[in-house]
């Protein structure tokens, strides 16, 4: 029921801003034409009761998942669930686990501008990597460069992050000590980026209002994107 309320409220937010750009007498057009629901329809069943409900497998990496004493699912403010929505290409290369580098977003940047302060960035992969989310013997390191994260982070103040397949920070503590103590989320699983452009679009992420069980846990999430 929290989670259900938690998605009636951003939906109200989401209203009232179409309603306010669309009001009698304005003079900007609309400047949102429609919503992509970015939360993937495939479901997991939880590993220890498998006559119980499926979940999504589109999930929160909280702080609190990295670093205990940090800011929930539930704890995160909700000034950092909606924000800009920046998609990066994620280009295949010949060998290895294809990331976003530095001079990738100085190109993007080069493109398309400067990415907005506070935004959430989202990694879309190419074609060449769709079988990353099928195999569940692959676990995929997170699709951005260490010093490439940071900079987001530390020079456009980034506050989350979205990727379509699983992330696993065991690799990179650094990293994830990084992210959390700049109270930085990563949203796993989400789907349908290709329907996005690159810059442009609000996303709103409304994770379940509850607390996890075990604190290295993530959460199930909703993740929406108004699109202009």
């Amino acid at each position: 029921m929290r989670i259900r309320s938690f998605i009636i409220a951003y939906a109200l937010v989401l209203a009232i801003l179409l309603f306010a750009d669309r009001r009698p007498g304005s003079t900007q057009p609309a400047r949102y034409s429609h919503v992509v629901d970015l939360t993937d329809g495939q479901t997991i069943m939880p590993a220890q009761a498998k006559a119980q409900p499926t979940e999504s497998r589109t999930r929160i990496i909280a702080p609190a998942a990295l670093i205990p004493g940090t800011w929930t699912a539930g704890q995160i403010p909700a000034e950092r669930l909606i924000a800009p929505l920046v998609v990066m290409d994620l280009n295949p290369v010949p060998e290895g686990s294809p990331q976003i580098s530095l001079d990738d977003i100085a190109a993007w940047e080069s493109h398309h501008g400067v990415i907005p302060q506070g935004a959430v960035v989202a990694i879309r992969r190419s074609g060449a990597h769709d079988d990353l989310t099928t195999n569940d013997r692959l676990t995929p390191s997170f699709p951005i460069a260490r010093d490439a994260a940071e900079f987001l982070i530390d020079a456009r103040y980034t506050i989350g992050f979205a990727v379509e397949t699983p992330v696993d920070f065991a690799s990179d503590r650094t990293l994830a000590w990084q992210l959390a103590l700049h109270g930085s989320y990563v949203v796993e699983g989400a789907a349908r980026f290709t329907a996005l452009p690159a810059t442009g679009s609000l996303v709103i992420v409304a994770p379940a209002k509850r607390t996890i069980k075990k604190p290295g846990e993530a959460a199930p999430v909703r993740i929406l994107a108004m699109v202009r």
